[in-house]
């Protein structure tokens, strides 16, 4: 508008005007403030209405966006459109996952129904290298059971023995309780081995032999052993027990 009337003003001093225009031209430029000021009130309704909106001649702040900072906005309207974007990008990443998925499935079901309707129509291709591939796992699986049991068979087995101790007791105590166990001494067996011995007291002068052995389970009987020593030598031998038997 000041230029309007710079140009107006200007123009009286270049051509005559007539009535009107310069009756026009005076009202103007006496109006020229009242013009000015409804602009502005004006702009500033339409910046208020935008909130924030840059209008030459009110009073709003430039950088003012609902009391934000502008660079602050516009940063965030950047980083919102960035993640609507990475949103868009992942949606439709699982949805082309979801879609292959969903075409498996469906040739999955469809070859389980075919092979159920018709098992005869079904052409294996590699039914051959399938038929091969199995023969060869059970060559390789019988080998590692030979070789287990060579190994095994090398291997010196284990042999179960135990560690017992017996109570010989005498008659009386007059019995010979040395010769009593060099007589028990005599009893050999495959897979027994005499160990020590030594007398324990009973009372009133009467001790009883106590004599350990190591025996092979499998070999020995404890209760033959016992029932041997008893009945073959039944003058110094009254009765036999076991008082302790240990795995070895």
């Amino acid at each position: 508008l000041a230029l309007l009337f710079h140009a107006l003003h200007s123009s009286l001093h270049v051509k005559a005007m007539n009535p009107k225009e310069l009756e026009f031209a005076e009202s103007s430029w006496f109006l020229r403030h009242q013009y000015e000021d409804a602009e502005a009130r004006d702009q500033e309704r339409i910046a208020r209405a935008h909130k924030g909106l840059v209008v030459v001649g009110t009073e709003l702040r430039v950088d003012e966006i609902d009391g934000g900072d502008l660079k602050a906005a516009l940063a965030r309207i950047d980083r919102l459109e960035n993640e609507n974007q990475e949103l868009k990008r992942i949606n439709s990443d699982l949805e082309k996952t979801v879609k292959k998925l969903q075409s498996q499935l469906d040739s999955l079901q469809k070859g389980g129904t075919a092979q159920e309707e018709d098992d005869d129509d079904d052409v294996d291709l590699f039914g051959d290298d399938d038929e091969e591939d199995e023969a060869e796992a059970e060559a390789r699986k019988a080998e590692r059971v030979k070789s287990y049991q060579e190994k095994k068979n090398k291997k010196p087995a284990v042999v179960a023995k135990s560690s017992v101790v017996l109570f010989v007791k005498p008659w009386d105590d007059e019995t010979d309780m040395k010769e009593m166990e060099r007589l028990v001494r005599t009893v050999e067996m495959d897979g027994l081995k005499w160990g020590g011995a030594k007398l324990v007291p009973v009372g009133y002068g009467i001790n009883k032999l106590q004599i350990g052995c190591v025996v092979v389970d499998e070999k020995v009987s404890i209760e033959d052993l016992s029932e041997d020593i008893q009945t073959q030598f039944p003058d110094h031998v009254q009765s036999v027990d076991v008082a302790a038997f240990n795995k070895i």
